[in-house]
């Protein structure tokens, strides 16, 4: 990971937006930390990653996902045909800012935008 954050810097990379994949979602806090050192401003679709270090998320509140998953197990356990399950998506989305990243980075955050965060970390 360490070349790539490398070879992210020597192209001019301002920022690094990271997706949930088996092997990104096991190094959060080393990918936050590389995206520190390598001052990049990094965004990723899990607030995890934000509490690992990250600078920012927004994504749907995975308790609220797992909660409904549990409700449509429940159903089809029930007997339900999952064919007759409606496709629900995510209603609730949380915006998680890190500051104490933000600060390391020399990022300043407007205050307009911290009142719209669901969860600031200091």
């Amino acid at each position: 990971m360490e070349t790539a954050f490398q070879t992210a810097t020597k192209a001019h990379a301002n920022a690094l937006i990271t997706i949930t994949t088996v092997l990104l979602s096991r190094y959060p806090k080393q990918i936050a930390e590389l995206a520190i050192k390598n001052r990049l401003l990094s965004m990723s679709e899990v607030s995890r990653f934000v509490e690992a270090g990250g600078l920012m998320s927004y994504s749907a509140n995975d308790a609220e996902s797992y909660r409904r998953a549990a409700t449509y197990v429940d159903k089809i356990l029930k007997g339900v045909k999952p064919a007759e399950l409606p496709v629900e998506q995510p209603t609730k989305f949380e915006l998680v800012i890190n500051l104490k990243t933000a600060k390391q980075i020399g990022l300043t955050i407007p205050q307009t935008v911290l009142y719209r965060a669901d969860k600031v970390i200091k």
